[in-house]
């Protein structure tokens, strides 16, 4: 890329990345500037939305867990204030239910950390489905398969702890240790 076909900063696009984590964000956002795009930083979803309504991004990258909050209810306010925006919700507990509810309340695209930004920016831009996604051989094991019910079960009592518990007829602690764990690779 020469110099003359390089976006220069009025034309780089704003993103805004919403994690916890700041090592992850700090290397985040340097990959991120390096391929031309004007990133913005928050780390709780308070500070997001005063940065998003001041600086109306063009796309945003968000963590599902954004410490004890829940990027989809970040995901579903950025998408009130502009429907435009194009967001990839970005997670090291993906489970099928935060996938399904994450794309209907208007997230572009899913994607499970680790994540390097090429796959992000791609992630980002993308519009269609694809069909040539592998369908695994093997059914989900049983304990991904409880994961996964455990995290559908949160997302309907809406990220509540004790409401999914009282549902599920176990106690919150036990629910709470279930889900600190790491979801089950198949």
């Amino acid at each position: 890329m020469t110099t003359e076909s390089m976006p220069n900063e009025e034309e780089s696009p704003s993103l805004l990345l919403v994690d916890d984590d700041p090592t992850f964000c700090d290397v985040l956002q340097m990959a991120l500037t390096r391929r031309h795009y004007d990133v913005q930083v928050a780390h709780n979803i308070g500070d997001a939305l005063a940065l998003a309504e001041s600086l109306d991004p063009e796309y945003a990258v968000i963590d599902l867990r954004i410490g004890h909050e829940s990027g989809l209810e970040l995901v579903e306010k950025l998408i009130a204030l502009d429907s435009n925006t194009r967001i990839v919700m970005l997670t090291g507990y993906a489970s099928i239910a935060t996938a399904v509810e994450a794309i209907k309340l208007g997230a572009t695209h899913y994607l499970t950390k680790p994540a390097d930004a090429d796959e992000i920016v791609a992630a980002l831009h993308k519009d269609e489905g694809d069909t040539s996604v592998q369908i695994k051989d093997k059914p989900l094991s049983v304990k991904r398969l409880e994961w996964e019910h455990l995290q559908k079960v949160l997302v309907e009592h809406d990220g509540n702890i004790s409401a999914a518990a009282r549902s599920l007829g176990m106690h919150r602690r036990t629910l709470q240790r279930k889900l600190d764990k790491r979801p089950v690779k198949d």
